[in-house]
């Protein structure tokens, strides 16, 4: 494989004796004979191993029984990749080639190595990311996807997978006579594809992403009796930094988010204004690496897992999972970010998935290359989606409402746009008509000049809208939690007094509901700056200020017991004296 000789060194680097022996203590030693497996695909590896005699054979499976040695493994050498940290299924199949002698190192110890051994670590974590990535590019390990490539429901799984960094393959029955055989037998009706075919061998008909996830072993089943200090709701850069400020400092932390991590910052194709990456970076490769930090830290992903409500009747608090699970937590951080608004044009719902995409990476690109697509919005993120989409599309014709694009977009995006010749932008136009398929295919967009009434239509099969966002508030219905006029979480100062239920702690904190133990932080946040960089900078304020509601909360937890012992104490007494004065008849 390419990838891995190419980058071997940092892939697989060799750790000396010395280096082992620091790492004992962090796991137990094991022997294996040979032929033995270490793990297999689709089964949840016990961790990671560390070989200090014999060698492994590291070999790619796929659920259709075809498979292909990937590499050979000695002394010196570990075996994991980066679901190891989580405990997540494994990817490969391991077999000892001969007896084995290894150091186990389970993933909570895994953990703690990172933090305890911070130079190893640090090698480790690389070699870990790296051997993920490499997964990726070879869709080694995870599901495969039988259907054509521009079916809706293959474009919807691939992207959750994608999003998510799983591998996965797409084979296409047309092209590929084993896929065509399985199409056969198990979904003779069209609605029944994709087939999506997992490493155990289970074969779903047209899944819904939680299903797949189960089936995947990505989503944890974890114990309900169980208390976390911090529950995150939603998993873009504000809640991933909540998680790591939060995690690193010691505290328990679940976090949950109804697709993937990244948010819609993780749909972005470069961020090039984020401090620290002047050549840029892909907003899945900036989030990707969060939420591994995140886990490193020991914070608990549960993606995807939405939220149906929250109930603050009592504390802890409960979160109630759209699944019928139940999770406590004794604060909660509110990181749901905005969705995308609809464009107001009749029958756009039927559109979406079938040619009206929200965001774009490479798998909705490339439905569209050598077309002319229609792009709405003329924020950063439809800049950054433009430029992507041109090395794609024949041509982009980039709507906006406005004047200019330098009324909502950076002045480096409008520079890059301006020099490019596929791209043209039309001021004071608005999408007004769409028109598809029998088979519900978009297939013509008309527009309107807003100044002129003139309109234009065109055989447009892929419109990109990014016009706006509207906050993920509805689960926080009959909460309590206070809301501005537009449905953003207040926070702080901005809570009026009169609806605050922080009886005796004076005001909330700087983003503190108006719920005591519950804060928001990043775009649902009311009066937040709706930026990559602020969002993660407010994750770092909440992650300090959930240690002072936390001590607050153990504070009046001891105040409240020691009150009502001194109440039980002068009951005691009084009754004491009750009996004295009045003795009970014998």
């Amino acid at each position: 494989m390419p990838t891995i000789d190419s980058r071997r060194e940092q892939m697989f680097p060799k750790l000396a004796p010395h280096e082992i022996e620091r790492l004992r203590r962090f796991g137990t030693v094991r022997y294996y004979r040979a032929g033995e497996a270490l793990f297999v695909t689709g089964e949840v590896a016990p961790g990671m191993y560390v070989l200090i005699k014999g060698s492994v054979r590291v070999v790619r499976r796929d659920p259709l029984g075809h498979s292909a040695p990937i590499m050979e493994q000695g002394p010196g050498e570990f075996v994991a990749e980066v679901g190891q940290l989580s405990g997540q299924p494994a990817f490969v199949d391991v077999h000892a080639i001969d007896d084995i002698q290894a150091l186990l190192i389970p993933p909570e110890n895994l953990r703690a190595l990172m933090i305890g051994e911070p130079e190893l670590g640090e090698r480790i974590m690389r070699a870990l990311i790296l051997r993920r990535v490499a997964l990726i590019e070879a869709g080694a390990g995870g599901p495969v996807l039988i259907g054509p490539e521009s079916n809706p429901d293959v474009v919807r799984l691939q992207g959750f997978l994608a999003r998510n960094a799983y591998p996965h393959q797409l084979l296409d029955p047309a092209k590929d006579p084993d896929a065509a055989k399985l199409v056969q037998q198990y979904a003779p009706n069209p609605e029944d594809l994709p087939l999506a075919v997992c490493p155990k061998g289970t074969i779903l008909k047209n899944p819904s992403e939680v299903e797949l996830a189960r089936a995947l072993g990505m989503v944890p089943i974890d114990d309900e009796s169980r208390t976390y200090d911090v529950a995150v709701v939603g998993a873009g850069p504000a809640g991933l930094s909540t998680a790591v400020y939060a995690a690193s400092e010691g505290l328990s932390v679940v976090v949950f988010d109804a697709r993937a991590f990244g948010g819609q910052a993780g749909a972005s194709a470069r961020i090039e204004n984020y401090l620290g990456f002047p050549a840029g970076i892909s907003g899945q490769a900036l989030t990707a690496r969060a939420c591994v930090q995140a886990q490193k830290f020991g914070a608990r992903m549960v993606i995807p897992a939405g939220i149906l409500r929250l109930d603050l009747s009592n504390s802890p608090i409960t979160l109630h999972l759209v699944d019928s699970r139940r999770v406590r937590a004794s604060t909660v951080v509110v990181a749901t970010g905005a969705r995308y608004r609809r464009l107001n044009v009749p029958n756009l719902p039927s559109f979406e998935g079938r040619g009206v995409w929200y965001w774009a990476s490479p798998i909705e690109a490339r439905l569209c290359r050598n077309e002319e697509i229609v792009l709405v919005g003329g924020g950063n993120s439809a800049g950054q989606a433009a430029v992507f989409l041109r090395n794609f599309a024949k041509k982009i014709w980039m709507l906006i409402r406005g004047r200019s694009l330098a009324e909502s977009m950076s002045r480096y995006l409008i520079d890059r746009i301006a020099n490019i010749d596929n791209i043209e932008v039309l001021t004071h136009t608005e999408v007004v008509a769409l028109y598809g398929s029998r088979e519900g295919q978009l297939e013509r967009v008309r527009w309107r000049n807003r100044s002129t009434g003139a309109e234009t239509e065109k055989p447009i099969r892929h419109l990109f809208l990014f016009i706006g966002a509207d906050p993920a508030t509805a689960w926080l219905k009959d909460t309590g939690i206070a809301l501005d006029s537009k449905n953003f979480v207040l926070t702080g100062w901005d809570v009026p007094s009169s609806i605050r239920s922080h009886t005796g702690a004076g005001r909330p904190l700087l983003l503190e509901t108006s719920v005591r133990g519950v804060f928001a932080a990043g775009d649902v946040r009311s009066g937040s700056v709706k930026r990559v960089g602020a969002a993660i900078g407010e994750g770092a304020v909440v992650g300090a200020e959930l240690h002072i509601a936390l001590a607050n909360g153990h504070a009046a937890m001891v105040l409240e017991v020691r009150g009502e012992r001194e109440r039980s104490a002068g009951q005691d007494a009084h009754e004491a004296v009750n009996t004295l004065a009045f003795p009970s008849p014998r």
